[in-house]
Protein backbone atom coordinates (compact mmCIF):
# COMPACT_ATOMS: atom_id res chain seq x y z
CA UNK A 1 0.00 0.00 0.00
CA UNK A 2 1.48 3.54 -1.07
CA UNK A 3 0.96 6.38 1.37
CA UNK A 4 -1.33 8.01 -1.51
CA UNK A 5 -3.53 4.60 -0.61
CA UNK A 6 -3.79 4.94 2.93
CA UNK A 7 -6.62 6.73 4.94
CA UNK A 8 -6.01 10.45 5.82
CA UNK A 9 -7.37 9.95 9.01
CA UNK A 10 -4.29 7.83 9.43
CA UNK A 11 -1.93 10.10 7.71
CA UNK A 12 -2.70 12.59 10.10
CA UNK A 13 -2.71 10.04 13.26
CA UNK A 14 0.99 9.23 12.25
CA UNK A 15 1.95 13.23 12.21
CA UNK A 16 -0.42 13.59 15.56
CA UNK A 17 1.66 10.84 17.54
CA UNK A 18 5.30 12.51 16.03
CA UNK A 19 3.90 15.75 17.28
CA UNK A 20 3.06 13.95 20.74
CA UNK A 21 6.35 12.97 21.19
CA UNK A 22 8.13 16.21 21.72
CA UNK A 23 5.25 16.90 24.08
CA UNK A 24 4.71 15.57 28.27
CA UNK A 25 1.76 14.55 30.15
CA UNK A 26 -0.48 16.85 30.78
CA UNK A 27 0.29 19.23 28.18
CA UNK A 28 -2.37 19.98 26.17
CA UNK A 29 -2.47 18.75 21.57
CA UNK A 30 -3.54 21.85 19.33
CA UNK A 31 -7.28 22.20 18.71
CA UNK A 32 -8.51 20.59 16.25
CA UNK A 33 -8.81 23.78 13.95
CA UNK A 34 -5.11 24.39 13.95
CA UNK A 35 -4.23 20.52 13.18
CA UNK A 36 -6.59 20.28 10.00
CA UNK A 37 -4.93 23.72 9.00
CA UNK A 38 -1.67 22.43 9.93
CA UNK A 39 -2.07 19.02 8.18
CA UNK A 40 -4.54 20.46 5.32
CA UNK A 41 -7.38 18.39 5.81
CA UNK A 42 -10.65 18.89 7.24
CA UNK A 43 -11.59 18.89 11.24
CA UNK A 44 -13.95 15.81 10.46
CA UNK A 45 -10.91 14.25 9.51
CA UNK A 46 -8.32 15.19 12.76
CA UNK A 47 -11.52 14.39 14.95
CA UNK A 48 -11.12 10.46 13.41
CA UNK A 49 -7.39 10.35 14.38
CA UNK A 50 -7.23 12.08 17.91
CA UNK A 51 -10.50 9.33 18.82
CA UNK A 52 -8.38 6.41 17.70
CA UNK A 53 -5.54 8.08 19.97
CA UNK A 54 -7.95 8.62 22.33
CA UNK A 55 -9.03 4.69 21.95
CA UNK A 56 -5.28 3.48 22.05
CA UNK A 57 -4.67 5.83 25.11
CA UNK A 58 -2.05 8.77 23.84
CA UNK A 59 -4.23 11.38 24.51
CA UNK A 60 -7.11 12.25 26.99
CA UNK A 61 -10.11 14.97 27.49
CA UNK A 62 -9.66 17.37 29.56
CA UNK A 63 -12.81 19.97 29.65
CA UNK A 64 -13.08 21.27 26.17
CA UNK A 65 -9.47 20.36 25.33
CA UNK A 66 -7.17 17.21 24.55
CA UNK A 67 -3.89 16.48 26.65
CA UNK A 68 -1.32 14.12 26.19
CA UNK A 69 -2.20 10.81 29.04
CA UNK A 70 -0.06 9.76 31.13
CA UNK A 71 0.96 6.24 30.25
CA UNK A 72 -1.21 3.37 31.01
CA UNK A 73 -1.42 0.85 34.18
CA UNK A 74 0.01 -2.01 33.09
CA UNK A 75 -1.04 -5.28 35.24
CA UNK A 76 0.40 -8.50 35.36
CA UNK A 77 -2.04 -11.81 34.33
CA UNK A 78 -1.15 -13.67 37.71
CA UNK A 79 -2.53 -14.19 41.10
CA UNK A 80 -1.77 -11.01 42.54
CA UNK A 81 -4.54 -8.79 43.87
CA UNK A 82 -5.30 -5.46 41.87
CA UNK A 83 -3.85 -3.98 44.79
CA UNK A 84 -0.24 -5.21 44.48
CA UNK A 85 -0.52 -4.73 40.42
CA UNK A 86 -1.14 -1.32 40.88
CA UNK A 87 1.24 -0.73 43.74
CA UNK A 88 3.96 -2.30 41.41
CA UNK A 89 3.79 0.21 38.83
CA UNK A 90 4.42 3.22 41.44
CA UNK A 91 0.38 4.11 41.35
CA UNK A 92 -2.02 4.39 44.37
CA UNK A 93 -4.31 1.75 44.58
CA UNK A 94 -7.99 2.55 45.20
CA UNK A 95 -11.23 1.53 45.20
CA UNK A 96 -15.16 2.11 46.31
CA UNK A 97 -18.13 -0.17 47.08
CA UNK A 98 -21.30 0.11 44.54
CA UNK A 99 -23.00 -2.69 45.57
CA UNK A 100 -23.36 -5.51 48.61
CA UNK A 101 -25.76 -7.71 48.25
CA UNK A 102 -26.73 -11.23 48.99
CA UNK A 103 -28.48 -13.65 46.22
CA UNK A 104 -29.16 -17.17 45.70
CA UNK A 105 -26.96 -18.78 43.62
CA UNK A 106 -28.61 -19.87 40.04
CA UNK A 107 -27.49 -22.78 38.33
CA UNK A 108 -24.26 -21.28 36.31
CA UNK A 109 -23.21 -20.23 39.20
CA UNK A 110 -23.59 -22.60 41.41
CA UNK A 111 -21.68 -24.99 38.83
CA UNK A 112 -19.04 -22.74 38.56
CA UNK A 113 -18.70 -22.03 42.60
CA UNK A 114 -19.34 -25.92 43.11
CA UNK A 115 -21.99 -24.83 45.39
CA UNK A 116 -25.60 -25.90 45.67
CA UNK A 117 -28.50 -24.13 43.67
CA UNK A 118 -30.18 -21.54 45.70
CA UNK A 119 -27.44 -21.42 48.36
CA UNK A 120 -26.55 -18.10 49.59
CA UNK A 121 -23.76 -15.94 47.31
CA UNK A 122 -21.70 -12.31 48.45
CA UNK A 123 -21.79 -10.46 45.44
CA UNK A 124 -19.63 -7.40 45.55
CA UNK A 125 -19.47 -4.45 43.23
CA UNK A 126 -16.68 -2.02 42.98
CA UNK A 127 -14.98 -0.04 41.10
CA UNK A 128 -11.33 0.37 40.97
CA UNK A 129 -8.99 3.62 41.25
CA UNK A 130 -5.43 4.57 39.95
CA UNK A 131 -4.21 7.76 41.40
CA UNK A 132 -7.90 8.81 42.27
CA UNK A 133 -8.53 8.10 38.13
CA UNK A 134 -11.52 5.58 37.69
CA UNK A 135 -10.06 2.70 35.70
CA UNK A 136 -12.42 -0.50 36.20
CA UNK A 137 -15.34 -2.07 37.19
CA UNK A 138 -15.03 -5.21 39.23
CA UNK A 139 -17.53 -7.61 40.14
CA UNK A 140 -17.13 -10.50 42.71
CA UNK A 141 -19.19 -13.34 43.80
CA UNK A 142 -17.96 -15.26 47.47
CA UNK A 143 -19.86 -18.03 48.93
CA UNK A 144 -21.58 -17.21 51.63
CA UNK A 145 -20.77 -20.22 53.87
CA UNK A 146 -17.07 -19.74 53.23
CA UNK A 147 -16.88 -16.37 54.16
CA UNK A 148 -19.88 -15.59 56.76
CA UNK A 149 -18.25 -12.98 58.42
CA UNK A 150 -17.48 -10.67 55.84
CA UNK A 151 -20.01 -8.17 56.57
CA UNK A 152 -18.79 -7.30 59.66
CA UNK A 153 -15.07 -7.92 59.37
CA UNK A 154 -13.72 -6.80 55.81
CA UNK A 155 -13.80 -3.19 54.57
CA UNK A 156 -14.83 -2.97 51.03
CA UNK A 157 -12.24 0.07 49.97
CA UNK A 158 -9.52 -2.56 50.86
CA UNK A 159 -8.09 -5.28 49.39
CA UNK A 160 -10.08 -8.38 48.87
CA UNK A 161 -7.00 -10.52 48.52
CA UNK A 162 -5.60 -9.34 51.75
CA UNK A 163 -8.62 -10.18 53.79
CA UNK A 164 -8.76 -13.92 52.38
CA UNK A 165 -5.57 -14.77 52.28
CA UNK A 166 -5.33 -13.46 55.99
CA UNK A 167 -7.87 -16.18 56.82
CA UNK A 168 -5.51 -18.96 55.81
CA UNK A 169 -7.04 -19.52 52.45
CA UNK A 170 -4.09 -19.11 49.47
CA UNK A 171 -5.25 -18.44 45.74
CA UNK A 172 -3.17 -21.41 43.77
CA UNK A 173 -4.82 -21.28 40.65
CA UNK A 174 -6.85 -19.59 38.72
CA UNK A 175 -8.95 -19.71 34.84
CA UNK A 176 -9.20 -16.45 33.28
CA UNK A 177 -10.90 -15.53 29.87
CA UNK A 178 -9.79 -11.98 28.43
CA UNK A 179 -11.97 -10.54 25.77
CA UNK A 180 -13.46 -6.91 24.70
CA UNK A 181 -16.56 -5.49 25.43
CA UNK A 182 -18.78 -2.22 24.95
CA UNK A 183 -19.62 -1.15 28.41
CA UNK A 184 -23.68 -0.59 29.18
CA UNK A 185 -24.59 2.98 29.86
CA UNK A 186 -24.31 2.36 33.47
CA UNK A 187 -21.05 0.75 33.38
CA UNK A 188 -19.58 3.46 31.11
CA UNK A 189 -20.87 6.07 33.63
CA UNK A 190 -19.24 4.59 36.99
CA UNK A 191 -16.25 4.44 34.87
CA UNK A 192 -16.60 7.79 33.57
CA UNK A 193 -16.24 6.81 30.32
CA UNK A 194 -18.44 6.60 26.72
CA UNK A 195 -20.07 3.60 25.53
CA UNK A 196 -18.10 3.80 22.43
CA UNK A 197 -14.91 3.25 24.46
CA UNK A 198 -13.81 -0.44 24.04
CA UNK A 199 -13.52 -2.31 27.32
CA UNK A 200 -11.00 -4.91 28.40
CA UNK A 201 -13.13 -7.73 30.37
CA UNK A 202 -12.15 -10.07 32.39
CA UNK A 203 -13.41 -13.59 33.57
CA UNK A 204 -11.82 -15.09 36.56
CA UNK A 205 -12.07 -18.20 38.67
CA UNK A 206 -9.97 -18.84 41.23
CA UNK A 207 -9.18 -21.86 43.27
CA UNK A 208 -7.10 -23.11 46.47
CA UNK A 209 -4.51 -25.36 46.92
CA UNK A 210 -6.76 -28.11 47.10
CA UNK A 211 -8.83 -26.95 44.36
CA UNK A 212 -11.67 -25.72 45.49
CA UNK A 213 -13.42 -22.39 43.60
CA UNK A 214 -12.55 -19.56 45.98
CA UNK A 215 -14.33 -16.72 43.61
CA UNK A 216 -15.79 -15.66 40.57
CA UNK A 217 -14.82 -12.46 39.30
CA UNK A 218 -16.16 -10.58 36.29
CA UNK A 219 -13.84 -7.36 35.97
CA UNK A 220 -14.18 -4.55 33.22
CA UNK A 221 -11.75 -1.99 32.61
CA UNK A 222 -11.27 0.92 30.40
CA UNK A 223 -9.35 0.29 27.00
CA UNK A 224 -7.54 3.23 26.93
CA UNK A 225 -5.90 3.36 30.54
CA UNK A 226 -4.84 -0.21 31.07
CA UNK A 227 -2.68 -2.48 29.20
CA UNK A 228 -1.91 -6.17 31.00
CA UNK A 229 1.29 -8.46 30.27
CA UNK A 230 2.20 -11.94 31.19
CA UNK A 231 5.29 -13.85 30.69
CA UNK A 232 5.31 -17.11 29.12
CA UNK A 233 7.66 -20.06 29.78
Amino acid sequence: MTVESLPKHYLVRTQVEDLLADLSEGDAVPAERELAARYGVSRETVRQALQELLVAGRVERRGRGTVVARPKLVQPLSLGSYTEGTLSQGRVPGRFLVRWEEIDAHAKLAEILEIGLGDMVIHLERVLLADGERIGLESTYLPRRRFPDLAETFDPGTSLYAWIRARGVAFTTATERIETALPTPREAALVESSTAMPMIKLHRVSRDADGVPIERVRSLYRGDRMAFVTELR
